[in-house]
């Protein structure tokens, strides 16, 4: 039985808002939604799921209205924490060539990666069969794609910063990944 899961990076936010949490999307984000809305539309969605930050909540609100659906917030698919100075090139090639390292009071990949992957995990078990959206972020997701494909880098990761909306589909069977495919994308330069 194979579990479809649709993890859907947000639309682009508003950067100068200073609460990672909080951040809205910015007009034209919001305007990107419609498109998240649109591809998901005829995919007979069962359960939404999604980070408990507001610009993952926003890109999929319309989407889980649109089949009638609450959407499940989950602590453990927020975005990676980051520490002062944590948000640069640099820094992030430190954190994927070694993912335990992690700036003074931010995350590593590694620690993303473990709660990512053990609400992942939960996520198929309880919705076998189901066809499911995530609405999710650029590291959370690089994290996930990573742990199935470990030749996920860095360098992969910055070929989708600027990408908001992203839509990835994994297919699952049981908790095994069996296909993997790229479907839309909007680049964004938000730096």
């Amino acid at each position: 039985m194979t579990t479809r899961i649709y993890f859907v990076r947000h639309a682009l936010p508003v950067q100068e808002h200073a609460d990672d949490r909080t951040r809205p999307l910015t007009d034209e984000g919001q305007t990107d939604s419609a498109l998240v809305q649109d591809f998901l539309s005829d995919k007979n969605i069962g359960v939404f799921y999604c980070s408990p930050y507001r610009r993952s909540l926003d890109t999929i609100r319309s989407a889980a209205n649109q089949y009638h659906q609450e959407i499940k917030t989950d602590e453990r698919l927020h975005e990676r924490k980051s520490g002062p100075g944590g948000n640069n090139y640099e820094m992030f090639r430190k954190r994927w060539s070694d993912h335990s390292f992690h700036e003074e009071g931010g995350e590593s990949i590694s620690m993303v990666q473990e709660r990512n992957i053990a609400a992942l995990t939960d996520i198929l078990k309880t919705n076998a069969g189901k066809n499911i959206v995530i609405g999710t972020h650029g590291t959370a997701l690089s994290s996930v794609l990573n742990y199935y494909d470990p030749s996920f880098s860095c360098d992969d990761f910055m070929r989708i910063i600027d990408w908001m909306p992203y839509i990835i589909e994994l297919d699952f069977d049981g908790t095994t990944l069996v296909c993997k495919r790229e479907h839309i994308h909007i680049e964004k330069k938000h730096n």
